[in-house]
């Protein structure tokens, strides 16, 4: 039998448990992705104050294409031999890509436009989820036929993968919505600790402007490094960091479904020079040229439209897609959208 002691020390931590989630829940519902949670726990839909509903769960009824018989005979054997279109992406960040209310299938406006895609050279989607670090050396070893996770171009990747763009490219700083930051350059971000991810544009931008403020004699930023958007959110919340850096969908979208944060300032993320987003693949496989033409019949019947329109990002659209390679890679950097 337990002594009375005892007994009195597990009541106390079962009535400490007990409270706990009113305390506690809140705050992580807002920063995890909606799959973090029980299935059957999370709302299914969001309503944003900017008037998008947002769909997270897994039946996306997603926006789909009819086969173009022109395009499906660009795609390289190599590439159509299984009759798939093997799609990379990260998966962990909304509205890019992420996990449904199941926290198993991966969602969001990345794979909407791979299906749209797939569709138009008549191939089956088959999503494959991965880390940032990964993909890479993935799609260079032929497990990746394409990259959709809201990947930028830019000098260092040209040199081993052609492009597909297919939106514009920002990087947004968010704050706690109690601050008075308002970023706008390097000068902004002396002294601060900004969380960014590793190995991404942004990452590369706060490199460059540290060391703009070290020649200026100016404290450079600290940065934070997280392994996943909840650790990153949550340790802005709470004050532990100052400022995140982040894809400007994403930024936006928690200022616009989120009562503790907003938004404090926008940059190009092929900074100081200007990129797009693209969809990926390995380097001269002839994959890229039949992705570009799927997107741009995706443009010109609409169906690309009503992708972004379902995700509030219609003011990323592009008017055309580009096949961008190392070789034209200048030319398109100076067509880049602003």
């Amino acid at each position: 039998m337990l002594r009375t002691s005892t007994r009195r020390r597990i009541t106390s931590r079962l009535l400490a448990l007990a409270v706990l989630p009113a305390v506690v829940l809140p705050a992580l519902a807002g920063c995890s992705d909606p799959g973090a949670s029980a299935a059957g726990t999370t709302p299914e839909t969001t309503a944003a104050r900017n008037g998008v509903v947002y769909n997270t769960s897994p039946e996306q009824n997603r926006i789909r294409a009819e086969k173009n018989a022109a395009l499906a005979a660009k795609v390289p054997a190599a590439v159509g031999k299984d009759g798939k279109l093997t799609v990379a992406t990260t998966a962990g960040s909304i509205p890019l890509s992420f996990h449904a209310t199941d926290d198993k299938t991966p969602i969001g406006v990345e794979l909407d436009l791979a299906q749209l895609v797939a569709d138009k050279l008549g191939l089956e989607l088959d999503v494959q989820v991965t880390s940032w670090e990964n993909w890479p050396l993935k799609t260079q070893s032929g497990d990746f036929e394409a990259v959709f996770s809201n990947v930028g171009i830019n000098a260092a990747r040209v040199k081993l993968f052609d492009f597909s763009s297919y939106r514009a490219a920002y990087m947004g700083f968010e704050a706690k919505k109690t601050s008075s930051y308002s970023v706008n350059g390097a000068d902004d971000i002396s002294g601060l600790t900004v969380s960014v991810g590793s190995g991404t544009n942004q990452e590369k931008i706060l490199l460059a402007w540290n060391k703009e403020l070290e020649a200026k004699g100016k404290a450079p930023a600290t940065l934070q490094y997280y392994s996943s958007d909840a650790d990153t959110i949550l340790a802005l919340s709470s004050g532990r960091t100052d400022l995140n850096i982040a894809p400007y969908p994403s930024v936006t979208y928690r200022e616009n479904t989120r009562d503790d944060l907003k938004v404090v300032g926008k940059v190009n993320a092929g900074w100081p020079s200007e990129t797009l987003v693209a969809a990926t693949t390995l380097k001269g496989n002839g994959l890229a040229p039949a992705i570009t033409d799927a997107l741009n019949s995706a443009i010109k019947d609409g169906s690309y439209g009503k992708v972004l329109d379902r995700w509030g990002l219609s003011e990323e659209a592009l008017p055309e897609s580009k096949t961008v390679t190392e070789a034209t890679f200048g030319a398109a950097q100076t067509g880049a959208a602003k």
